[in-house]
C-alpha cells in the first residue's frame, strides 16, 4: 500500500461521532475520526513500513499519525526520530498512545524516556512515564534495575502533586503499573500509593477528577492479576 491509498481508506472509515470524541479529548483538524479497531484491516495490508509511517506521521492528521504508530518499525528509529515524533505530538493521545507506545518497542526506550521525564515539558514527561508503564506491563521484570524503579517511585511521591495535569495521569499510572506488573516492588508501590493519596487533575471545562492508585492496585489484587504482562505493546 502507498501513502495515497492509506489516506483514502482512512478517510472512508471516518465517522463524525468518533471525530467529535477525539476532538473533545484534544485532537484538532485534520482528523477523520477512525476507530482504532477499524484500522486493523489496513494494517494487514500495509504491514510494518517505516518510510510510509514517516509520511503519514508528517501529515498532522490525527488518524494518519495514529496509524503511523501501528506500522512503524521502532528498532529502525533513532533518538532523533522519536524526538521529532514527540515534537509533532500535540496532545496526550499522540504523546502517550502513539509515541510512547512505539518507543516502548525500541531498544533505546529507557534512555529516551528518562530524558523526557527530566525535560520539564508536560507531554514529554507524560510520554516518558507512559513509556515505562508500557515497558513494565510487557517486558520481564529482570530487564529493569530494581533500584532505578524504586527511585522513580520516590520521584513520583515527591513531585506528583506539583506536576502538570497530563503528567499526573501518567505518574499515577506508573505507581499502579509498578504495583501490578513489577513484582519486586509491589509492596513499595502500595506504600507509595497510600502516601500519595488522591491526585487532583483539572480537566478543561469539567470538574476536577481525583486519581487513586491505591484503589486500582487493590482491585488488581482482588482479581488475582498481580504479575500481569501484555503479550504485545502495540495493537
Amino acid at each position: 500500500m502507498n501513502f495515497e491509498m492509506v489516506m483514502q481508506e482512512l478517510e472512508a472509515l471516518g465517522k463524525e461521532r468518533t471525530k467529535k470524541i477525539y476532538m473533545s479529548n484534544g485532537a484538532h483538524e485534520p482528523v477523520f475520526g477512525v476507530a482504532t479497531g477499524e484500522m486493523k484491516p489496513i494494517l494487514k495490508k500495509a504491514k510494518i513500513n517505516q518510510p510510509l509511517a514517516e509520511q503519514l506521521y508528517a501529515t498532522g492528521n490525527y488518524d494518519a499519525m495514529y496509524f503511523a504508530g501501528m506500522i512503524a518499525d521502532p528498532k529502525a528509529m533513532t533518538e532523533a526520530d522519536f524526538e521529532r515524533w514527540m515534537d509533532g505530538a500535540y496532545f496526550y493521545m499522540l504523546s502517550d498512545f502513539v509515541v510512547a507506545v512505539t518507543l516502548a518497542e525500541a531498544d533505546i526506550a529507557q534512555e529516551v524516556a528518562d530524558k523526557w521525564i527530566a525535560s520539564g515539558e508536560e507531554l514529554r514527561m507524560s510520554a516518558g512515564w507512559s513509556c515505562y508503564c508500557w515497558l513494565l506491563g510487557n517486558r520481564p521484570d529482570d530487564e529493569f534495575s530494581e533500584s532505578k524503579i524504586a527511585s522513580m517511585l520516590e520521584l513520583v511521591k515527591n513531585t506528583i502533586h506539583d506536576a502538570p495535569d497530563r503528567t499526573k495521569y501518567s505518574m499515577n499510572n506508573f505507581i499502579y503499573t509498578v504495583g501490578v506488573s513489577y513484582l519486586p516492588l509491589h509492596n513499595k508501590a502500595v506504600e507509595i500509593a497510600k502516601e500519595v493519596g488522591a491526585v487532583e487533575v483539572n480537566r478543561d471545562k469539567k470538574r476536577s477528577s481525583f486519581l487513586l492508585a491505591s484503589e486500582r492496585i487493590q482491585k488488581a489484587v482482588d482479581k488475582q492479576a498481580l504479575g500481569f504482562k501484555r503479550k504485545h505493546v502495540r495493537c
